[in-house]
């Protein structure tokens, strides 16, 4: 993992259906769904910046809005940053993978 590597919380509010599931379509090559349009999404600088250019793409924004939380590096952060009440959702871990 990149030492410049953060972790956000995007959430958003779209009214209308098909601009909502580009959003989402668009966030899940990104990171992980926690809530219906909330997700967790780990990336560099450069990532994120793609990734609000491409959202701002889709988007119109005088009717919708995405919300961008950065809660810090991903080295630094542990399990106590947010917590579930309730159902847990599965964030991806940014272990190697070895297939």
């Amino acid at each position: 993992m990149r030492k410049d590597t953060r972790r956000h919380i995007i959430a958003y509010d779209i009214p209308h259906d098909r601009r909502r599931s580009r959003v989402a379509k668009a966030l899940e090559t990104y990171g992980d769904r926690v809530q219906f349009s909330v997700f967790v999404v780990d990336c560099a600088p450069a990532a994120l910046l793609r990734l609000k250019t491409e959202l701002g793409d889709i988007i119109l924004k005088n009717e919708d809005s995405i919300l961008f939380c950065d809660l810090g590096p991903v080295a630094a952060l542990g399990d106590t940053r947010y917590s579930y009440l309730g159902r847990e959702r599965e964030i991806t871990g940014h272990e190697p993978l070895i297939l």
